[in-house]
């Protein structure tokens, strides 16, 4: 098959970040289907690229042997106004790639929300090439940028509300990432189940298993200078909807111990939260910028656990985080700082300890349990192993989706 991708924020190789659609594309194109991905020129985390500086569109092909075609966003500061400028101006940059650069014959297109008004390109490209497009929601939105208080604008939020009935119309298929959002779209929205499929995030064990016997974390720990210490890794945006200032909370109230955390990633709120571990003197946090997914799965396995950690929001419980798999694939237990079908997937696999979340007092409760019972740590960490690799590899689910798409 020829699949043409929607993504604005698809990785480039060696990219720190979310890469469900790295590897899935990978796992395709390995068997012999061609995948050609339009995608915007800066990270989601808000970084620029200045190596296409003066370019309206790049044309290139990744080390997975996709096609990718960057096209024109505009940046500006860290204001909702410049946000929502930068995803119009991928439409417009994304639609005219399509019409005059893309022009091969597709047999589908699939389209990946956030942000919602990528939308924009499959609809007119689906009518344009005369052919069905899926939509696939990595997030509610507008929901979520409604509770964390990123959308305040009623009129904005009429229409975002508006345009994803629209989107959900026009769709040949939905898929989402997890059985919450299912649920949500069929009885809250009223989606005819036939046309929704939950291919969820998943565990790249390409990754973590050749790591798992050939990395050497000690020697990892000495040359970091984290010997001795109770490591605790947190990967992933430092946003509004992360709330991070909780695990600085955390970290004071664990001074007296041997625990340290490592944050590893990038976003709007890194730069503050930076400011406000210096300001509370916190010896026992380090801020680590975005790696290359195989340089994190080396911080993730010379950690001891991870954490996944968002804001305390109800739609926040409809959710799987991202890197909870990267650090279960990677035999650690995971605090996990999210309620709702997050908390379930850790406690049904005996993978971790909930944490409730903005409780700093509860947080550190549950790392000082962990002090105490070193052995818990390693029998957690292999339960997650064994659950993800039944429930959650990559591989297996990339196949599902992809007879889905056939199906289509």
């Amino acid at each position: 098959m020829r699949i043409l991708l929607i993504h604005q924020f698809f990785l480039e190789d060696h990219e720190g970040g979310g890469s469900r659609w790295n590897e899935m594309s990978r796992i395709w194109t390995e068997r012999g289907h061609e995948i050609t991905v339009l995608a915007g020129m800066t990270h989601y985390m808000g970084n620029t690229k200045s190596h296409y500086d003066g370019k309206y569109f790049h044309i290139s092909t990744n080390r997975d042997s996709v096609n990718v075609i960057r096209c024109h966003v505009c940046t500006g500061d860290k204001s909702f106004a410049s946000r929502i400028w930068s995803f119009l101006s991928f439409v417009a940059s994304g639609i005219l790639v399509g019409i005059f650069i893309t022009k091969e014959k597709y047999d589908i297109i699939i389209v990946t929300s956030p942000p919602l008004f990528v939308g924009l390109i499959a609809i007119f490209l689906s009518w344009w090439k005369n052919i069905p497009f899926v939509f696939e929601v990595r997030d509610l939105w507008p929901e979520s940028a409604i509770d964390t208080g990123v959308l305040k604008n009623k009129y904005l939020i009429r229409f975002s509300f508006w345009f994803e009935k629209l989107m959900y119309r026009k769709a040949k298929g939905i898929c989402v990432l997890t059985p919450a959002f299912q649920e949500i779209l069929i009885r809250e929205k009223n989606i005819n189940p036939d046309k929704i499929i939950c291919i969820p995030n998943g565990a790249d064990f390409i990754f973590s298993d050749k790591l798992l016997t050939s990395f050497d974390s000690v020697s990892f720990r000495k040359i970091h200078n984290l010997e001795d210490k109770l490591i605790i890794t947190y990967v992933g945006a430092h946003g509004i909807a992360n709330h991070l200032t909780q695990v600085l909370k955390t970290a004071e109230l664990l001074m007296d111990t041997n625990v340290i955390f490592l944050l590893i990633g990038n976003g709007p709120e890194k730069s503050d939260l930076v400011e406000e571990a210096k300001r509370k003197k916190l010896t026992n946090v380090r801020f680590i910028d975005s790696v290359s997914k195989s340089e994190v799965f080396k911080y993730i396995l010379a950690s001891d656990i991870g954490t996944s950690v968002l804001k305390k929001a109800d739609i926040f419980k409809t959710i799987y985080s991202n890197k909870t798999f990267d650090y279960l694939s990677c035999k650690k237990p995971v605090l996990m700082a999210i309620d709702g079908i997050s908390r379930q997937l850790i406690e049904e696999a005996n993978a971790g300890l909930f944490v409730e979340p903005e409780n700093p007092e509860n947080f550190a409760d549950k790392i000082r349990f962990y002090l105490d019972n070193p052995d818990i740590v390693r029998r957690q960490g292999d339960n997650g192993y064994a659950y993800v690799k039944n429930h959650f590899d990559r591989e297996v689910l990339a196949k599902v989706y992809l007879n889905y798409i056939r199906d289509l």
